[in-house]
């Protein structure tokens, strides 16, 4: 349990800030999904940053497409896309509105609903892994693409959203390149983590997909 203190909404003005400032500020943070299976917590422990136009590992590097038009939108909204034709991955809009930037949320500590977790991550060896990386956090928490465009700073029963918290100090958070990113966007330390968290999921280069024959 988070104190009574921690569990303030955070406003629409927190997002609304240079992705690079907001990414970090993240950690420690504590996401809320409510769905009709119940409610999950999450401590969010690792994210990397996304700079739409100014990032060539961005979605939305190129303009506004059906896929990924949240991130053009107001700040404080979810972007959620699928990927690899499995996997949902989970992202936090921010910046000014038509800017495109984006946090990807790529792992987390599960601290109230860690049960419904477990029923939906079957595979997970302990806690630690039930979000540990960006389609694993999205699973153990129930996101899918009905959940892209959701306001998260909404008032009343909005389905997900994101507390104070515990903000993480900056002599806790490491840095490094972006997991998978290939290219020109690769070479940015845009991913952060929680030093030394044993929910942070590990690094791995780009790999290019081989077509088979």
């Amino acid at each position: 349990m988070i104190a009574p203190a921690d569990r303030t909404p955070l406003p629409r003005e927190f997002f609304d800030r240079p992705v690079l400032e907001v990414a970090p500020d993240l950690l420690g943070r504590v996401l809320v999904h409510t769905s009709p299976d119940g409610p999950i917590e999450l401590r969010l422990t690792e994210v990397e940053a996304y700079d739409g136009p100014n990032d060539p590992g961005s979605h939305a590097y190129r303009g506004p497409t059906p896929r990924n038009s949240v991130m053009f939108g107001p700040p404080g909204h979810v972007y959620v896309y699928f990927t690899y034709g499995m996997w949902h991955c989970m992202n936090l809009v921010c910046g000014p509105e038509g800017t495109a930037s984006g946090v990807l949320l790529r792992a987390g500590e599960i601290i109230e609903g860690a049960e419904l977790a477990r029923k939906r991550r079957i595979s997970a060896r302990s806690d630690k892994e039930l979000a540990k990386g960006p389609a694993r956090l999205a699973t153990a928490l129930g996101v899918d693409r009905a959940l892209d465009g959701t306001d998260a700073c909404a008032a009343g029963a909005a389905p997900i959203t994101i507390l104070t918290g515990t903000p993480v100090g900056s002599d806790q958070v490491s840095s490094g390149p972006r997991t998978g990113v290939a290219g020109d966007g690769g070479v940015h330390p845009w991913r952060f983590w929680i030093t030394n968290d044993p929910t942070v999921s590990p690094y791995r280069a780009h790999a290019p997909r081989r077509r088979s024959t």
